[in-house]
């Protein structure tokens, strides 16, 4: 049993062009990401919980992506882009998993800005690094755990004569469209598995940041109320851009699919997301700057000498 993917053009110029294309945002990615994790391993002024997350953030990314992209890259020069039953079940049960543990992550570290800000005397007891990794962990697991079960259940349904997903890899929605045992029961599985994942962290999120807005406009300088905005507003704004796209891919219901948006939308979430954690936290963060800039300069000495 295979799948065949139908959204890949069909022009071999367009091809190469995207093959080209997704390459390079990859890299991008991929180069990010890494810089990210190494700096915050090597600087040890950057062994804080806030940092500790933006380096299990990016560690995540980079396995989110690896799942989804490279098989897009592999598929866009091959003539026959199919996937094996158990290659598509593989496939969306990694990219569930860590897609949700991203999430979960982003709660997670809402939660540490809400501590910093709001009760900043006792951030050093409450923020301990045992605590980091069990949140780190526990966001793993729980990913793990509700794409498992969601996958298992996907998987265990008939699906129809046509093979084709109308997307660029197996995600849920395309894959769900191809089940012939339509009943609200399905549907209403596949959506607390979105509650849980996306619903619930989103919730957590704006309750912390709630709290912070309200902390904030008790300071009464204004540099004081800049610093601590400017400190929350690169993360709210991976936030609103991660939990925007997630709601409207899989909250939605099944009546409501579109496989066209549904693809406009896909490498938002998977390439331009991915890209953007990155340059909002590295860019944007004069400490990631430097400690970044520190880490090239040994790289190069290094290879000079």
């Amino acid at each position: 049993m295979e799948f065949v993917f139908l959204a890949y053009p069909s022009c071999p110029e367009l091809h190469i062009l995207s093959f080209l294309g997704v390459s390079l945002v990859y890299g991008l990615i991929i180069t990010g990401n890494i810089l990210i994790v190494v700096s915050i391993h090597t600087e040890a002024r950057l062994r804080t919980p806030m940092y500790y997350f933006l380096g299990s953030l990016s560690g995540i990314e980079i396995c989110y992506t690896a799942v989804v992209v490279l098989h897009i890259l592999a598929n866009t020069l091959q003539s026959e882009k199919t996937i094996t039953l158990l290659g598509c079940a593989t496939q969306m049960a990694f990219f569930i998993a860590l897609g949700s543990a991203d999430c979960f992550l982003l709660a997670a570290m809402a939660y540490d800005r809400y501590v910093a800000i709001c009760h900043p005397l006792q951030y050093p007891l409450l923020m301990t690094l045992t605590l980091c990794v069990h949140l780190v962990v526990a966001s793993v697991i729980s990913g793990l755990f509700l794409s498992l079960q969601l996958v298992a259940f996907i998987f265990s349904l008939p699906f129809c004569q046509a093979r084709g997903i109308e997307h660029f890899f197996c995600d849920v929605p395309p894959v769900m469209h191809l089940v012939c045992a339509q009943s609200h029961i399905h549907e209403q599985s596949v959506l607390v598995a979105a509650i849980l994942a996306i619903a619930v962290p989103f919730f957590l999120i704006t309750t912390s940041y709630t709290f912070i807005v309200v902390a904030v406009l008790k300071i009464r300088s204004a540099a004081g109320r800049h610093r601590a905005f400017s400190t929350c507003s690169f993360h709210l704004t991976v936030v609103l851009l991660q939990y925007g796209c997630c709601a409207f891919m899989y909250l939605c219901p099944s009546s409501s699919y579109h496989p066209k948006q549904d693809q406009f939308i896909s490498p938002v979430y998977t390439l331009g997301i991915p890209l953007l954690n990155p340059l909002i936290y590295a860019l944007r963060n004069s400490e990631m700057k430097g400690a970044i800039g520190r880490v090239l300069t040994r790289n190069c000495f290094s290879q000079n000498s």
